[in-house]
């Protein structure tokens, strides 16, 4: 008699590995996106120097400009928005757990992007700028980084037209980037390469969606004179100048995810580093914070700034605001040695 065996043998895939394949399979575009924040964070820590590099700029050397003091006050307004919703940020990363850090992407990644643009106004103020339009914003910013106003970490940039877009400064943007955390340069260049890509392609997209949809831009067939549903090269080529330049800081307009979309459940349910996200985020927000107040304290006069920086709210005093102005922007605009940090991450 022949005795069977088959129901004892184990299954090749259990169920809780079919589980984690699943889990890991939709958390790819999550760890996709923390590689590619992580990237530049690296990619900044790698090319920084002391004082970020500013000294080194001509655009910077040649920043000044004629501020009255309700000008001041006005840029005063946008730099405590811009503080106090990176003390939000700075509050949540001290608070976090990996689970509270998890469901803080609600609110993180506004915040992380929000701050940085305050700064930025506030910055473009000082060059003559003084608008709250996206659009015009994203062009100006877009043009002073070509202009070589900021230093090498963040100078990067994509141009060019659908199907031929070129990346610039990134070198090693060119190589095929991995699903992987970046351990060396080429491969964060890779990553922000791939992800300055996927950025214009999308606003490309964007953009021929709205030409589309306006009868007074659409472009239409020679022959039937209706709306064209297909494009040929020479198409996308007549919207590139609606694009701009794509730099990272349309890379961090990429935080603006509403909380009650379903894209920010695909990464609240993934599995990554959450905690290496958020300082990812952080060090990245703290980099153009003070390369902005730098621009800003040039603009006003050192003491000025200062002034402006001692009349702050009682939750903005001694904390990243005066470290960054401590260790950075007083070095840069007076030459000395900076002073020792007080344990608080600039």
């Amino acid at each position: 008699m022949t005795t069977t065996t088959e129901n004892n043998i184990l299954p090749l895939v259990t169920d809780e590995q079919k589980q984690a394949e699943e889990t890991w399979r939709k958390s790819i575009p999550a760890q996709v996106f923390l590689n590619y924040f992580f990237a530049i964070n690296y990619h900044i820590q790698e090319n920084d120097d002391a004082t970020g590099g500013l000294q080194n700029l001509p655009f910077f050397r040649a920043h000044e400009a004629e501020l009255t003091e309700v000008d001041i006050q006005a840029i005063g307004k946008l730099l405590q928005a811009c503080w106090s919703t990176e003390y939000a940020l700075r509050a949540t990363a001290e608070l976090g757990d990996e689970e509270y850090l998890r469901n803080a992407l609600h609110w993180t990644f506004p915040q992380a992007y929000h701050t940085i643009l305050s700064g930025l106004q506030a910055f473009l103020y000082t060059a003559g700028v003084r608008s709250n339009n996206p659009s015009l914003i994203r062009r100006e910013v877009g043009r002073l980084v070509v202009r070589n106003a900021y230093p090498r970490p963040v100078s990067f940039y994509a141009a060019g037209a659908y199907g031929d877009f070129s990346i610039h400064r990134l070198p090693l943007a060119g190589y095929k980037p991995g699903l992987h955390i970046a351990g060396k340069e080429i491969e964060a260049q890779a990553q922000i390469g791939q992800f300055l890509r996927t950025t214009r392609k999308m606003k490309a997209q964007l953009t021929r969606q709205q030409v589309q949809a306006n009868p007074n831009t659409a472009i239409r067939s020679q022959k039937t004179g209706k709306v064209l549903d297909k494009w040929t090269a020479s198409h996308w080529q007549q919207i590139t100048w609606r694009l701009g330049y794509t730099t990272i800081f349309d890379l961090l307009g990429r935080l603006r995810i509403s909380q009650t979309s379903r894209e920010i459940e695909r990464y609240v349910e993934a599995e990554i580093d959450f905690k290496l996200f958020h300082q990812s985020l952080l060090n990245i927000v703290s980099y153009l914070n003070g390369i902005h107040e730098s621009y800003i304290a040039k603009a006003m006069g050192l003491e000025r700034y200062q002034q402006l920086v001692r009349e702050l709210p009682k939750h903005l005093q001694n904390n990243f605001v005066v470290e960054r102005l401590h260790t950075r922007i007083e070095p840069l605009l007076t030459g000395q040695e900076p002073q020792q940090p007080m344990g608080i991450a600039a």
